[in-house]
């Protein structure tokens, strides 16, 4: 492990060898002393450009460190943080946690909670256009248009999905399972279960075929 009294700088290239002889090198970008936990940026196991791994290393279960390139300067400041959008994300994560602990202690099928996933990660907007003269309608649009709300205010009702307080979809949770009152909110719903559970099947097809692919070169190697 470290050195006693030895710290890292932030931006220092540095590589270290675990207890088990895996070598992880990468830059600082926060280390604790008391705890002996360092931080690493790698680049990003997924080749993605400007993505990039984040690797939390215990130096007590660390055999070996180097310095590659020490950096002396000051490090820049931190990025500021959209505080506001973190609570956001954070207020929506606990919400689908919620109605997922839901859906399992209601007994609704898995077919029911993979569809209301579904539904609440479309990422489409509904927005209530109002035409020249007076008169109302609904209509889907972009996140920019006026007065957006979230398709993602779906909820649960017993085993009903309920979405946008317009649209009902009971179990078995099929096409011919979606009530409400005939508009652009009930079809574009409908098209969103047809959609998903066609995607469904194509990937139950690919599953049998790569299963079945790989019984033949099984059956073939033996």
């Amino acid at each position: 492990m470290a050195a006693p009294g030895e710290c890292f700088s932030v931006g220092s290239q540095v590589s270290c060898r675990t207890c088990q002889e895996q070598r992880l090198q990468g830059e600082v970008v926060a280390f604790d002393y008391p705890s002996k936990m360092l931080a690493l940026k790698c680049p990003s196991s997924s080749g993605k450009p400007n993505h990039a791994d984040i690797l939390l290393v215990n130096l007590q279960y660390v055999s070996e460190v180097e310095i590659i390139n020490d950096r002396t300067e000051t490090p820049p400041p931190l990025a500021s943080l959209n505080v506001s959008k973190l609570a956001n994300k954070a207020r929506m994560e606990k919400e689908e946690k919620l109605s997922q602990a839901y859906a399992i202690s209601a007994g609704v099928s898995l077919e029911g909670q993979q569809l209301f996933q579904t539904i609440h990660k479309t990422g489409m907007r509904w927005v209530v256009e109002w035409e020249r003269g007076g008169g109302g309608g609904h209509g889907w649009a972009d996140p920019s248009a006026p007065h957006p709300r979230s398709i993602k205010d779906c909820k649960w009702q017993e085993k009903n999905i309920v979405v946008m307080e317009e649209v009902v979809i009971a179990p078995p949770y099929q096409v011919e399972n979606c009530k409400g009152k005939e508009g652009s909110a009930l079809g574009h719903v409908r098209k969103i279960v047809e959609k998903h559970f066609r995607d469904v099947e194509s990937q139950k097809v690919m599953q049998r075929s790569q299963a079945q692919q790989t019984q033949k070169e099984s059956a073939l190697s033996s």
